[in-house]
């Protein structure tokens, strides 16, 4: 299976088209207040008309009002959860799939058994494994955990790793743990914007980690 690219964090149209031109399978808007990347919901609907429909939006949310999640779902943005969301407002704003954020923390590791009864009421989530702030905020710290966390908490589930990614180390990402799909933000970045040759870096490097784990043909 072929792993999906995220490239969050777009702020502008341009940013959009630069992740598409590169082969991103879904772009990340941000509406979350907290974010230095937030965008309010005019850009996010000059985003979705730029989009192609095969290639998705998410809209991210930290503990958002519902309003603004029915928003976003007006122009067919996919929620993604990603404060301390309860399964309840997840499965009623979104009415569908949707991502949710679980924060790995490396020096607080959680059985499998407890994930799973954590995970169960969200039934229509797909997970986001992300690095846990020291600070509180959530997601945007840069730092990477154990990535074969993600996969033991998954089990059959399919999962996305986010989380200090780069061009650099997302194909041994991809080797390690086969996710679903991998979702970056600052690791194509340079001075906070979308820096081109990072964007293509790390899809290429994606790309080329699925053809070294492919098996051979006969």
């Amino acid at each position: 299976m072929r792993t999906r690219v995220k490239i969050c964090g777009c702020t502008s149209v341009a940013d959009v088209e630069l992740a598409i031109a590169a082969g991103a399978d879904a772009v990340g808007v941000i509406l979350a207040e907290e974010s230095e990347r937030r965008v309010n919901i005019e850009t996010l609907h000059e985003i979705a008309e730029a989009v192609p429909a095969l290639v998705a939006v998410v809209a991210v949310f930290v503990d958002p009002p519902a309003p603004l999640v029915d928003e976003a779902l007006k122009v067919g943005a996919i929620p993604q959860f990603h404060g301390d969301e309860p399964a309840i407002a997840c499965e009623s704003f979104a009415a569908g799939p949707y991502l949710k954020a679980y924060h790995v923390r490396d020096d607080r590791p959680v059985s499998c058994a407890g994930f799973d009864a954590f995970a169960r009421p969200y039934e229509h989530a797909t997970w986001l494994f992300d690095t846990a702030a020291a600070n509180g905020r959530s997601g945007g710290t840069g730092r990477t955990f154990a990535w074969e966390t993600a996969r033991e908490l998954a089990g059959d589930r399919r999962f996305v790793v986010s989380g200090g990614l780069t061009p650099a180390n997302v194909g041994d990402c991809v080797r390690a743990v086969r996710p679903y799909a991998v979702d970056v933000r600052s690791g194509v970045e340079s001075n906070g914007r979308k820096d081109p040759d990072k964007v293509r870096a790390f899809v290429r490097a994606v790309h080329a980690a699925d053809d070294a784990s492919a098996p051979a043909r006969a």
